[in-house]
């Protein structure tokens, strides 16, 4: 079920209109991200055989959804930095350091939207400003809706999921090191993956 469904009406050409289900177009409102029940994540190929897969634990962010245009909902994430984990401690010391991240000098890692898209189906893309090592960059995201859902403590949720690809060496991360048998320990494309549930307020 999408948010929208298009409906064509003749006359001296197709024109696509928006045709809102009033069920779905309730949802519009301010949402808070549940970081228990959500996750951003991460995968990037290692010496040029395997992928390592990560997470950020620590993360705040906000979603206005309109369910009457969806070019006017927005989005808003602030992820810690240090909060990074791929269940290995040397590894993470590693990515907060000044080689990676430098966690401590940019602890953020931000994204603020700058337009949606209703792509068809359940299926949406928001495009925004990534900062990473204060270097911002516009990224797209494409986000499948889900659903929504009231939980046993009455409150209203929203799903989506969806995925990115970065090139890191655009935001400054740009380490590596060179293999014997040829290729690099890190690739430069990375790929992020978000598991998010937001609760609407008021």
């Amino acid at each position: 079920m999408g948010l929208f469904n298009r409906r064509t009406l003749e006359n001296t050409a197709a024109v696509a209109t928006l045709d809102v289900d009033p069920a779905l177009a309730a949802l519009t409102g301010d949402y808070v991200i549940d970081a228990a029940h959500s996750r951003i994540g991460f995968t990037v190929r290692h010496a040029m055989v395997t992928n390592v897969r990560g997470a950020f634990e620590e993360y705040e962010g906000t979603l206005h959804l309109d369910g009457g245009d969806p070019a006017r909902s927005t989005a808003s994430i602030d992820v810690q930095i240090a909060s990074v984990d791929t269940g290995i401690a040397d590894r993470d010391g590693h990515l907060r350091s000044a080689d990676f991240f430098d966690a401590e000098a940019f602890p953020l890692m931000t994204f603020r939207s700058t337009e949606a898209a209703f792509l068809g189906g359940d299926t949406y893309r928001i495009t925004g400003d990534l900062t990473i090592k204060d270097v911002t960059r516009p990224l797209s995201i494409d986000l499948e809706f889900n659903g929504s859902a009231t939980d046993p403590y009455g409150n209203q949720r929203v799903g989506f999921e969806g995925s990115a690809d970065i090139l890191r060496s655009e935001w400054g991360l740009t380490w590596n090191a060179a293999l014997e048998t040829g290729g690099v320990v890190v690739s430069d494309k990375v790929k992020l993956t978000f598991d998010i549930s937001a609760i609407k307020q008021g």
